[in-house]
């Protein structure tokens, strides 16, 4: 049966991998191409070199603001919801009554589109704003909360079930020998609890630290990047590029590819770091 698998394995995994060259693998390796060319159709490229690139980099374009503004908002996303989701799991693993309850609720926020919920919580955060004569747009700092605790609202529950699902299979035995062994709760979470959710951590590090450097639609309804572009994360940045101005295009694809690597270099390198350390314990 195994060699009878194994002679037709292409055959199955065809259909897949056609599928999948047409609708990533040539589309990505003629956006690289696009990235050096100045174009308003795809049918008439004019190739530029590395034009689109250095005008990415130049300050009119707000780039280099975008990816700090947004390594910012990543670093404390990615900390706050992971503290957050990990210490839910740790109560709602507790022996207590409605826990499912509280599961689904805290869950539900995942569930509701990104444009909803950057329009709900900018009424929701003007309506206080508004008791101190200000709002959401009239100072930066402002929205870079209001972003941090959105995102917070929609992803804790995600993170969540994820870190329940890895302390419930947490053996019961290590629990027990490490209490008789006179180990405190502080110490059975940090040596015995955290250790053996280390693939749990990697999971959610990696959606959080992913979802937080790709945030659009968020960005989009809640400030659309005002004050003066201050609040626009690179998503957006690029978005502004590619659509705002005609024979731009090849700046913003230019944008894009810078983006992903961006992304791919940080999310392989937490994927490397963490795993490093479920292989230590």
């Amino acid at each position: 049966m195994e060699k009878t698998l194994k002679k037709y394995f292409l055959i199955f995994t065809l259909p897949t991998l056609i599928a999948f060259s047409f609708a990533f693998i040539i589309p990505f390796i003629q956006g690289i191409y696009l990235s050096f060319c100045e174009f308003t159709t795809v049918k008439n490229a004019e190739f530029v070199g590395l034009a689109n690139y250095k005008l990415a980099f130049s300050e009119g374009q707000g780039f280099l603001y975008s990816l700090g503004f947004t390594t910012l908002f990543t670093l404390i996303s990615v900390v706050s919801i992971n503290l957050l989701a990990f210490t839910l799991a740790l109560f709602l693993t507790r022996k207590m009554k409605g826990t499912n309850v509280y599961r689904t609720i805290f869950f539900m926020p995942n569930l509701i589109g990104g444009i909803v919920l950057g329009y709900t919580w900018q009424q929701m955060i003007n309506a206080i704003l508004y008791q101190f004569e200000t709002t959401l747009v009239a100072d930066a700092k402002y929205g870079f909360w209001g972003l941090i605790i959105l995102m917070n609202w929609q992803m804790i529950g995600y993170m969540m079930i994820i870190y329940i699902a890895g302390l419930q299979n947490v053996p019961t035995e290590l629990i027990e020998a490490a209490k008789i062994d006179g180990a405190t709760s502080w110490q059975t979470l940090l040596k015995v609890k955290l250790p053996m959710v280390m693939s749990s951590v990697t999971i959610c590090v990696f959606l959080t630290l992913s979802n937080s450097f790709k945030l659009f639609d968020q960005n989009k309804a809640l400030t659309n990047g005002a004050p003066m572009n201050k609040t626009r994360m690179l998503a957006l940045n690029i978005y502004d590029t590619f659509y705002g101005k005609t024979g731009y295009e090849g700046v913003g694809q230019a944008k894009a590819v810078i983006f992903f690597l961006i992304v791919a270099v940080i999310a392989l390198g937490q994927l490397s770091l963490t795993r490093r350390r479920e292989v230590e314990h």
